[in-house]
């Protein structure tokens, strides 16, 4: 594959937009209605679309490239850099009604960049339209965000991440098993970017055109699946040996915690509604192999895991990052949850 697949399959228009209809509704009804604001903030974490949608937004208010402008703010977070772009501003378009200033990672800029900035967005040129992206919007200052018109980007579901997984594997001339892609949508951490790294990753390191859970697996690092359900076993048999044994086995295979965490949070959470909503035992039997789904529900037919467990799992998640051993907030965890018990 010579072009990435995050640059081939990036949206070219609204309705390629995916996951954020909220954002795509009020923007193409302010333009249909000509209710352009002077300046956006379009905040969210990484991958979520927004330099995507701000081009897709320039282009239907009918600026073309020549007066489009594109600024990352990490390596042009200077005054000088801000003073440079406020001249420009004032310069009437090449060809189109708005100049449109894309300025990437806002949060970037200085002090000092940050209030030549406010200047310009107090009394911009009519011609001009700013849309400022930024994965930290608390950074910014509040007199620059009171100036702008605010959009959120959501992270994408995994059913969406997971539809785009098979529809561009599928376009790639690829079929995966859906095991797999359901670990490659977790692995993508809610970014369409991410996600679309970890398929090209997958496919561009395939000898074969159908692809397995155990081959993505191993591509990917990720932890085995099986090892996985081994914590989840343990749990439920109540046997903290095994639990321990199991990480002890992911940190010998170099595993990273934090994903091994999150693939058990995610098995958690289908045992929780398999046992609480069997309503929705269909839709789970969609997400996973024939396989897992026996596995997950004999557990969840089987045993007492409940909300509080999966609260000490996302406990141990966030206090992973912060941990010197990285293990040891998921081993007291087990712990908590099966070592007590098993006293008893």
């Amino acid at each position: 594959m010579e072009i990435a697949l995050y640059r081939k399959y990036r949206p070219k228009n609204f309705k390629d937009v995916l996951g954020q209809e909220h954002i795509v509704d009020a923007l193409s009804n302010a333009i249909e209605i000509g209710n352009i604001s002077h300046a956006y903030l379009f905040s969210g974490t990484r991958g979520t679309g927004k330099t995507s949608v701000a081009r897709i937004f320039a282009n239907n208010i009918g600026t073309t490239g020549n007066d489009l402008y594109e600024m990352d703010a990490a390596s042009n977070r200077g005054i000088d850099d801000i003073r440079e772009l406020r001249d420009a501003v004032n310069i009437l378009p090449f060809e189109s009604k708005y100049k449109v200033y894309i300025i990437d990672e806002v949060h970037m800029l200085t002090k000092d960049a940050f209030n030549a900035l406010l200047k310009t967005l107090e009394e911009p040129p009519s011609h001009v339209v700013f849309i400022l992206a930024t994965t930290e919007a608390h950074k910014l200052p509040d007199t620059i965000i009171s100036r702008c018109e605010i959009h959120t980007f959501k992270k994408p579901s995994q059913d969406i991440l997971k539809n785009l997984i098979l529809c561009v594997s599928k376009n790639e001339g690829f079929k995966l098993d859906i095991s797999g892609v359901d670990l490659i949508a977790i692995l993508g951490d809610g970014s369409y970017r991410d996600t679309l790294g970890t398929l090209q990753k997958v496919l561009n390191s395939s000898k074969n055109k159908e692809i397995n859970l155990l081959d993505i697996e191993k591509i990917t690092g990720a932890p085995s699946i099986k090892l996985v359900d081994t914590i989840l076993k343990a749990i439920n048999e109540k046997n903290i040996n095994n639990a321990i044994q199991a990480v002890q086995s992911a940190v010998e295979k170099n595993v990273d915690i934090k994903i091994f965490l999150k693939l058990i949070l995610h098995r958690l959470r289908l045992v929780l509604l398999l046992r609480y909503a069997k309503e929705m035992s269909n839709e789970i039997k969609k997400e996973v192999s024939e396989d897992d789904y026996d596995f997950l529900k004999n557990i969840a037919d089987d045993s007492e895991i409940n909300s509080n467990v999966l609260k000490k799992f996302l406990d141990a998640y966030t206090e992973t990052s912060f941990s010197y051993i990285p293990q040891l907030p998921l081993e007291l965890a087990l712990v908590e949850i099966i070592g007590q018990d098993s006293e008893g």
